[in-house]
């Protein structure tokens, strides 16, 4: 039975971790969802994509019965390996992922919501990175991208929990809501995302991922190169005639 429930309408795609109670990581949820972002990744008619979890759990981190056989050489490797790509398959989407965080996200479940575009949460949810308490280190790379140095050390060393409220306090997630209204927000965010020039948002992903990496002297001259290529683009020529003649664009993805 699939643990990934995966499923697209209007060129978005809902993609549900849905292995109640908890939507704990084992190897297959790991392999299903890496399917499903590939496979977003190739679909001309999905634009966005939202990552939520079934139930009243978002993801509880790694399911600690699915361990690596450490009497087996490489085992460890292999785990760690699809571990990564776990993440590495949201990064790396080619459109954008929009994460709906319903309850609870620990552990691989705040690195699998920190490798999502945009956060929203549920006045329910919490994060936290509570490896130390089993008795494991982990998680720096993922919530160095979230927290500051101080905070993210303090969870890494103590378990600490903190609330979606403290988050958007933070500035770090976009908006706390009801459980109820959580995936509409994320979708009506998805509609407006999915309106746009498909060729524009897959090099603003591009972009937004890249220029992380680099010093803002490059950043700036790499995407002015994409700029420059999307401005020859059919969909370019649409948008700013459309924006000429007041009417809404009708995107070809070229």
């Amino acid at each position: 039975m699939s643990v990934v429930r995966f499923e697209v309408d209007r060129q978005i795609a809902l993609v549900t971790l849905n292995q109640p109670p908890v939507n704990a990581f084992n190897r297959q949820m790991r392999d299903e969802l890496i399917a499903a972002f590939d496979e977003i990744s190739e679909r001309d008619d999905i634009r966005v994509a939202v990552l939520t979890g079934a139930g009243k759990c978002f993801c509880a981190g790694a399911d600690l019965k699915d361990r690596p056989d450490r009497s087996k050489r490489g085992a460890y490797h292999a785990h760690n390996r699809l571990t990564r790509e776990t993440g590495n398959s949201i990064r790396e989407c080619a459109k954008p992922v929009i994460a709906a965080v319903n309850g609870i996200a620990l552990g691989a479940g705040v690195g699998i919501m920190a490798a999502c575009d945009i956060y929203f949460a549920a006045e329910e949810a919490s994060f936290g990175m509570p490896e130390i308490n089993v008795g494991l280190a982990g998680g720096a790379a993922m919530l160095n991208t979230l927290f500051g140095r101080s905070t993210m050390r303090r969870m890494m060393y103590t378990g600490l929990r903190l609330s979606a409220a403290e988050l958007y306090r933070r500035a770090i997630i976009e908006a706390v809501t009801t459980q109820a209204e959580l995936l509409p927000t994320a979708m009506a965010l998805a509609e407006e995302i999915a309106g746009k020039a498909p060729l524009g948002i897959k090099y603003a992903k591009l972009s937004a991922n890249m220029v992380e990496l680099m010093p803002p002297r490059d950043a700036y001259r790499f995407e002015q190169n994409y700029t420059m290529e999307l401005s020859a683009t059919e969909d370019a020529l649409e948008a700013r005639t459309a924006f000429l003649e007041k009417r809404k664009p009708a995107f070809k993805g070229r």
